[in-house]
C-alpha cells in the first residue's frame, strides 16, 4: 500500500486561501479514484472533493465555487486549492485514495486508503 503524505496546512484569517498536497509514495493510485475529506470536532466527516482518472470533479455543496481539485500525474501529487475560506471550513484535511480501476462512486463512494491529515484552521 503506497502512502499518502497531506501537507499545506495552516492557520488563515477568513477570506485567505491555502493549497493542501498530498503526495503519493510512487505511483499506485495513478488509475483511482482520489479525493479529500475534513473532519471538525463535534462533525461528522465530509467529503469535500473528488477527482476522477479521467479529471472530471465532484465537489460538496458547501464548497464549490472556492475549492478546486487537481492532480499532477507525474509527480504522484494530488492537490486542494482553498480559496475564500470560512471559520466553518476548520477541520483536518485527509487525503484518500479508491481501488484501481473503480470509479468514485460520487462525493460520498467508499475510499479505503488515506493519509495522516493536515489541519486547517480559519479565524474571524
Amino acid at each position: 500500500q503506497a502512502q499518502l503524505v497531506e501537507s499545506g496546512g495552516g492557520s488563515v484569517q477568513a477570506g485567505g486561501s491555502l493549497r493542501l498536497s498530498c503526495a503519493a509514495s510512487r505511483d499506485a493510485y495513478s488509475n483511482s479514484c482520489m479525493g479529500w475529506f475534513r473532519l471538525a470536532p463535534g462533525k461528522e466527516r465530509e467529503a469535500v472533493a473528488r477527482i476522477e482518472t479521467d479529471g472530471t470533479t465532484i465537489y460538496a455543496d458547501s464548497v464549490k465555487g472556492r475549492f478546486t481539485i487537481s492532480k499532477d500525474k507525474a509527480e504522484n501529487t494530488l492537490y486542494l486549492q482553498m480559496n475564500s475560506l470560512k471559520p466553518e471550513d476548520t477541520a483536518m484535511y485527509y487525503c484518500a485514495a479508491g481501488l484501481p480501476s473503480f470509479g468514485c462512486g460520487g462525493i460520498r463512494g467508499f475510499l479505503p486508503y488515506r493519509g495522516q491529515g493536515t489541519q486547517v484552521t480559519v479565524s474571524f
